[in-house]
């Protein structure tokens, strides 16, 4: 029935009450006003429909003002209303008692050069991952949220207390809400002491809807889980044992999913892409199926890793360890010298590494001509295969692939999880190597089951906002800088000749930053509308089935339409509409993944400039708000420069992305070197602190 709720609201602009909308639908009975009004108040909810104060009714769509999205609330508590296109700012003020992740409905009023909004009301709360710590209240127990953005009143089940001392880390429970913004909670997990190794990663994993714990009944499927492969299990598979196979992989690395050939043939390349047959053991109803699907993605949280798959797979029968035989779906491609896949074979087999490399030895090879002790066998094949990843990657630059660049920061923690250094993660031919290798084996995959005309699911990335791409436009000129790309038609080579012109700017590594903040997220989809940032018409996830649930969804594909040849109707009919769910669940635990990180990241930053307060460092101005400037270091911590410590009286100047003294005209703006000293750092609100350093000494520079 929503559906032709919506297709007879479809054309209306004025609100109706329910039994116009009643006789509209040529509903008869009381049974169907009944179900009319349970789906009406359900489409409210989700946001489709506004209801007004008279109790009618209006498609969101077709209101001039008014958007519904999920609100997110950062650091300074202000809010941004995520929708297509650019994000619309909500002032604290505007909130109306919304927090992070609610889905709201507000009202947009448009200014001269932004478009700003208001919370009408809150569609549907979040109140899940509600976690903190258990502090002393007036000589009791209490629950303080480490959220410092969550507005809710709670009170806590005093029984359920009773378990827990000052300092536990814990996840709450809502029990039932006792007024507006007032909630009864319980609670429901004891995390550990906020002072136990790992536990601050563990608690923001929990915040963010990880799941740190399998079910039950995954663990009792684990006893059924070899530790490793029988002989009858390689019954129809190739076998590709006698090859030169290995894996290239970081020296950490425990759950390795992808290994490699490479092979001449005359003045072609045969390059097989070696996949863990994941889906051979995490069959679909079992228990290990269904927690997969839930986590959707394994988290990477500093050096811990919270695995889709238990370790007894993800690092045992699943993983292809050097000397073992493995179960596998191999993509073999022949590749011609302009870097174009002239003819392919996927196919299940079995294999067993050579030997696991790492990035580190591989690089001493490629980029030092180096031979690491015990990679003497092996160098031959990997100077071939730079030589063919060479080739992929300027076929991919000639389409318009983008490369921003962008440099990540990596944790050294010690044998405690404290944070003792922050650096740069290196990249360097060996990672290059995989990524080309593994993008044209994703497109490979994608391809061949596109050209069959069967249900899938892609990972898509959408063209960008011609509004957000003339906010960058913008912003580069008024830095006094001239644009030659013609930005009229957005392409992929439109934004990569756009970066070329910009890399010799000294300000460059946060201009490319700006504009990857720019583009719209790539993310999953059964409906393939290309892929913008890798210039591909047709791209899925297929290499890393132990710890992407859409990889492990496309080995299942490949499995019933290539390998067991099931193409019927019902098949069809089943995954068109099973594979929107995963696509959706998929997107949305990545976005929990990578928020994860983030604050994980920003958590132990923190954390290791608490060891660095009163220390001067130059830095760069990154970003200017309102209420401040964001320095980046050379190491990539960020600090904020508060509006408040600077010499006299600053305005924001958005257009100019800058704040302006009123009397000296003085600018602080985007690209800015300057010195800082560091005054403060919180790790339990992630938080770092500068100010402009003063002195005219050198300090302390890293």
């Amino acid at each position: 029935m929503k559906e032709k709720i919506i297709a007879v609201l479809n054309d209306i602009y004025k609100a109706q009450d329910i039994m116009k909308i009643n006789d509209l639908l040529g509903l008869k009975t009381v049974e169907e006003l009944q179900e009319l009004q349970k789906n009406i108040h359900d489409l409210v909810e989700s946001g489709i429909l506004h209801e007004t104060r008279k109790n009618e009714y209006l498609l969101i769509k077709n209101c001039k003002t008014l958007m519904t999205g999920e609100i997110s609330v950062n650091k300074t508590g202000n809010g941004f209303l995520l929708v297509e296109g650019p994000d619309i700012y909500i002032d604290k003020k505007s909130l109306n008692g919304a927090i992070n992740g609610d889905i709201v409905e507000i009202d947009t009023i448009k200014y001269q050069n932004s478009i700003e909004g208001k919370v009408l009301k809150i569609l549907k709360r979040n109140l899940n991952n509600i976690v903190g710590e258990i502090i002393k209240e007036n000589g009791k127990l209490a629950f303080k949220a480490d959220d410092e953005k969550l507005t809710l009143k709670l009170k806590i089940d005093y029984d359920s207390l009773k378990q827990c001392v000052e300092g536990h880390k814990v996840l709450l429970k809502i029990i039932k809400e006792i007024s507006p913004n007032f909630y009864l909670a319980k609670v429901d997990k004891i995390i550990g002491h906020k002072d136990d190794p790992g536990v601050d990663i563990i608690s923001i994993a929990l915040r963010h809807s990880i799941a740190i714990d399998f079910s039950d009944e995954t663990i009792k499927e684990l006893e059924f889980i070899p530790s490793e492969v029988n002989e009858d299990e390689l019954k129809d598979r190739r076998d590709l044992t006698n090859e030169v196979i290995f894996t290239i992989d970081g020296a950490d690395t425990k759950d390795i999913d992808d290994a490699i050939s490479l092979k001449k043939e005359g003045e072609n390349y045969l390059l097989g892409v070696h996949i863990a047959d994941v889906s051979h053991y995490v069959k679909v109803g079992s228990a290990l199926y269904d927690d997969a699907f839930m986590r959707g993605t394994s988290s990477y949280l500093a050096d811990t890793v919270i695995p889709m798959i238990p370790h007894q797979l993800s690092n045992g029968i699943c993983s292809l360890n050097e000397g073992v035989i493995r179960l596998t779906i191999s993509c073999q491609m022949l590749i011609n010298p302009e870097g174009k896949v002239i003819d392919y074979d996927i196919f299940p087999s079995y294999i067993k590494s050579r030997k696991k490399m790492t990035y580190a030895c591989v690089n001493e090879i490629l980029e030092k001509n180096t031979i690491p002790e015990g990679y003497e066998p092996f160098a031959e094949d990997l100077k071939l295969m730079q030589e063919l990843a060479n080739i992929l990657r300027r076929e991919k630059v000639a389409r318009g692939y983008i490369d921003f660049e962008i440099d990540e920061a990596k944790v050294i923690q010690d044998e405690t999880g404290k944070a003792i250094d922050i650096v740069k993660r290196s990249r360097g031919a060996g990672e290059n190597l995989i990524e080309d290798f593994m993008i044209v084996a994703n497109e490979t995959v994608a391809t061949h089951v596109t050209n069959m005309d069967l249900p899938f699911i892609y990972r898509v990335h959408d063209i960008p906002s011609s509004e957000k791409i003339e906010d960058f436009t913008n912003l580069v000129k008024q830095m006094g800088y001239h644009i030659n790309t013609d930005m009229r038609k957005l392409t992929p080579l439109t934004m990569q000749h756009l970066l070329k012109e910009l890399k010799t700017k000294k300000e460059y590594s946060i201009l490319s930053a700006t504009l990857l903040r720019s583009m719209k997220k790539a993310k999953y989809s059964s409906n393939n509308i290309g892929h913008f940032g890798l210039a591909s018409p047709c791209y899925t996830h297929f290499t890393s089935p132990i710890r992407r649930f859409p990889d492990l969804t496309v080995h299942r594909l490949l499995r019933t339409y290539c390998f067991e040849h099931k193409m019927d109707m019902e098949t069809i009919n089943f995954n068109t509409k099973y594979l929107i769910d995963v696509a959706e669940n998929s997107s949305e635990t990545e976005v929990n993944a990578v928020e994860a990180e983030r604050d994980v990241m920003d958590m132990k930053m923190a954390e290791y400039m608490m060891d660095h307060i009163d220390e001067i460092h130059e830095g760069i101005i990154n970003s200017v708000t309102s209420f401040g400037f964001f320095v980046m270091l050379p190491n990539l911590i960020e600090g904020l420069v508060h509006i408040s410590t600077l010499d006299g009286f600053y305005i924001y100047v958005p257009e100019m992305l800058s704040l302006v003294n009123t009397s000296t005209k003085q600018a602080y703006r985007v690209g800015d070197s300057i010195k800082i000293i560091v005054i403060n750092a919180s790790k339990e609100n992630g938080t770092i602190d500068f100010e402009i350093y003063k002195g005219d000494t050198d300090g302390n520079q890293e």
